[in-house]
């Protein structure tokens, strides 16, 4: 993708920030509009924007954009033990505090782990 454009081969991650702060922004105003297909659109904007991203970290050999989405996955993983844990209850219903209580525990865990 890159090598095809002198423009996208002179980029890298902090040339492109102000291009993902942007179309962060404009995917808010979509929300707020309430428009569902401008906010596909932007969410579209957004999307290639993280996979530029990831380009430029696979061509670094830094990372790929499968491990972008491993990441979140196994993210999605520890912080919803409600739904993925070895001891999730399919027919408990969980409050939404309990949810988010969860989902705090569990990033308290994983920023205790990382020092």
């Amino acid at each position: 993708m890159r090598e095809r454009c002198a423009w996208k081969a002179s980029q890298d991650h902090r040339s492109l920030a102000r291009f993902l702060r942007e179309e962060s922004a404009e995917v808010l105003e979509a929300i707020e509009e309430g428009d569902p297909d401008h906010l596909a659109e932007e969410l579209g904007d957004l999307l290639l924007q993280i996979y530029f991203h990831a380009a430029i970290a696979e061509e670094a050999g830094e990372f790929s954009m499968d491990d972008v989405i491993a990441g979140l996955a196994a993210k999605m993983k520890r912080r919803n033990p409600h739904v993925f844990g070895p001891d999730a209850d399919p027919t408990r219903t969980y409050t939404v505090e309990e949810i988010e209580e969860l989902w705090q525990a569990a990033k308290r865990r994983e920023r205790a782990a990382e020092r």
